[in-house]
């Protein structure tokens, strides 16, 4: 896929991902979901659902390392503050964007602009929490979230 494509994909999926309803029995359903695709297809990854007060599903399957712990951490803290994936972030920046990490802006400490958080918001509402994956290429990380999404039945459109 092309970089305008992919680009395209990105900023269609920011509006096409808006959920009828979200609570905490949901985020144990997606982040399960998730993770079962990952066991299923032995990918390393850490699965992390969260608001910005807590956490609400976390996995770290076989092959996963505190790393990505760590990289969910600061890629759902960059989509909370962001309201928007991560993969869509690391496009626009990548599309003429501003340097999120120049001095005074985001500290690299606390947030990671690379694709695997996509927010989840609902419909009359807004965001609600993030979902993220570690462990893969940004891209692919951003991917099973979105599936996961996607599987859960709850999209309004």
């Amino acid at each position: 896929m092309s970089d305008h494509a992919r680009f395209a994909q990105l900023e269609a999926e920011h509006g096409d991902l808006v959920l009828r309803r979200f609570d905490r029995r949901d985020a144990w359903q997606l982040g399960r979901s998730i993770a079962e695709r990952a066991l299923t297809d032995g990918l390393p990854v850490a699965v992390d659902v969260r608001t910005a007060s807590g956490i609400l599903f976390h996995a770290s399957l076989p092959g996963a390392t505190g790393d990505n712990d760590v990289w969910a951490a600061k890629k759902s803290a960059t989509a909370l503050r962001f309201e928007t994936s991560t993969a869509l972030l690391e496009a626009r920046i990548e599309n003429g964007g501003r340097d999120m990490y120049e001095p005074g802006w985001l500290d690299p400490a606390t947030y990671a602009v690379a694709g695997g958080a996509v927010p989840l918001r609902v419909d009359g509402v807004g965001l609600v929490a993030v979902a993220t994956v570690s462990g893969l290429p940004s891209a692919d990380d951003h991917d099973l979230v979105v599936a996961g999404i996607r599987g859960l039945g709850l999209l309004i459109g």
